[in-house]
């Protein structure tokens, strides 16, 4: 995947649509969920430590299913490899759904530019060159000053 790490630093902090600590399991077989700060941001879902602002890594919300999983959980796969499959535990039912919700609007934003579905074989993103991989790390960010902590937070500035 091409990306240009100062831009997705600023985008990282752009005020999100929706941000909370969520339990937070990868895709490898043995891990165990731990607290991440999940912000998602247009069509990125970038997670952190809740101590920290530098971000973790991003899920690029394109080529993936969104699904209910457990009650009060969720999962994000890819189309490329569905077992590469990211699970998320939420406080509440009605935050589970509001998650669920806003990561569709957000996938879907694509349809809306481009007129095509995000999913289709021919991905309306391999124009700008960024289909090939959905996840990344952002290892060499420099730090913010800001931090957040909480259970559940709001819009991020």
């Amino acid at each position: 995947m091409r990306y240009n790490e100062k831009e997705l630093q600023a985008l990282s902090r752009q005020p999100a649509e929706m941000a909370a600590e969520l339990g937070m399991r990868g895709p490898k077989k043995g891990s165990v969920a731990k607290r991440r700060l999940v912000k998602l941001v247009v069509n990125f879902l970038f997670y952190f430590r809740p101590d920290e602002a530098e971000p973790l890594g991003a899920l690029l919300l394109e080529r993936c299913r969104v699904a209910q999983e457990e009650p009060g959980g969720f999962s994000i796969s890819f189309v490329e490899d569905l077992s590469r499959k990211y699970h998320f535990e939420c406080c509440s039912q009605e935050q589970c759904q509001e998650w669920m919700e806003a990561l569709r609007r957000a996938r879907n934003e694509i349809r809306k530019m481009t007129g095509k579905a995000p999913c289709t074989p021919q991905d309306p993103l391999e124009q700008f060159g960024i289909s090939e991989e959905a996840r990344f790390q952002l290892n060499s960010l420099p730090r913010d000053e800001q931090t957040c902590t909480g259970s559940q937070l709001g819009v991020l500035d």
